[in-house]
């Protein structure tokens, strides 16, 4: 008796084979589809007409389409949209000819996984993947984590950065250096935060960016590594006393051409004193030869007499 259950199962094995072999179903690779938000986006079945004897189904799911949201029934003129939990609610359109799919003014929560499935005594299977991007980026946000200094070097030290998102879907955030791709990370999720980390020298003279992208958009940060990071505590007394230092020496060259000056001033000033004490000014008068005998005639005859009283 065993024999014959077991005979009997495998018979039942081969005729389901037999029935999905006749029924022709055959399911094709996912189709992946990138739309901005607010666009229209066409899901079509390849169709140029449906039969009389056609069955159109379309199901949704974020990650397993397993609801029904359309469908059209030829053989009894019967064409449905479905509401799925109110998020398309007057988006959806079906074209009564070919099947297709249309979402208007399409959401983020629009995206996800559509199956088609088209019935006419076989079946064919099609898979869509949709992605909205969001009509607007958010520009990565660089924040310096850490310094430390190298123990071989005093001068030298490492930044350790992070670049940082919020809010976003189906994005990818990347670090380069140049033109070259360092690191990434992506996120398919509704409203997710990301974060990068990189690790660079201060005194790189290379230029880094972080880079937010979807398939459709991108926003590039140019890093700034004297805004987001801080050098070591010994590297940066190294410059300050350096600072320090040159403005000391441009201090005293200063004041010793000030000093300079002030003492060339000076002697100059006091050698136009020297050369204006050193002029002396004589008044030369011209007498007479005889009057001056004359005069010294007169004080010879000049007779001193005592007057006694």
């Amino acid at each position: 008796m065993v024999k014959n259950m077991i005979h009997c199962t495998v018979v039942m094995n081969l005729c389901l084979l037999v029935t999905k072999g006749v029924f022709g179903v055959d399911t094709d690779g996912l189709k992946s589809v990138s739309v901005m938000e607010g666009d229209s986006v066409t899901l079509h079945t390849d169709l140029t007409e449906i039969q009389r004897d056609y069955h159109i189904l379309w199901r949704f799911g974020p990650e397993n389409p397993d609801t029904v949201i359309a469908e059209i029934i030829k053989r009894a003129d019967l064409t449905r949209i479905y509401e799925y939990d109110g998020r398309f609610k007057d988006s959806l359109q079906l074209n009564n000819q070919t099947g297709s799919l249309t979402i208007r003014n399409i959401r983020i929560t629009h995206s996800g996984l559509y199956k088609l499935t088209v019935s006419n005594g076989k079946v064919f299977y099609t898979s869509f993947r949709i992605i909205c991007a969001p009509s607007t980026l958010p520009v990565p946000i660089i924040t310096g984590v850490s310094s430390q200094c190298s123990s071989s070097s005093e001068s030298s030290s490492k930044c350790v950065l992070l670049c940082s998102v919020v809010n976003v879907t189906h994005v990818t955030l990347s670090w380069y250096k140049g033109n070259s791709l360092l690191s990434s990370i992506s996120v398919s999720d509704l409203n997710s935060s990301l974060s990068l980390p990189l690790e660079v020298e201060y005194q790189e003279n290379n230029i880094y960016s972080c880079v937010i992208n979807n398939p459709i958009r991108n926003q590039t940060k140019h890093l700034d590594i004297n805004e987001v990071c801080q050098m070591c505590s010994d590297t940066r007394l190294h410059i300050f006393l350096s600072i320090v230092a040159i403005i000391i020496v441009l201090l005293f060259t200063a004041l010793v051409w000030r000093i300079c000056v002030s003492k060339k001033h000076k002697i100059s000033k006091q050698e136009a004193q020297t050369q204006e004490e050193e002029i002396h000014y004589s008044t030369i008068t011209f007498c007479p030869q005889s009057l001056q005998h004359e005069k010294s005639d007169e004080a010879d005859n000049i007779v001193y007499s005592r007057i006694v009283t």
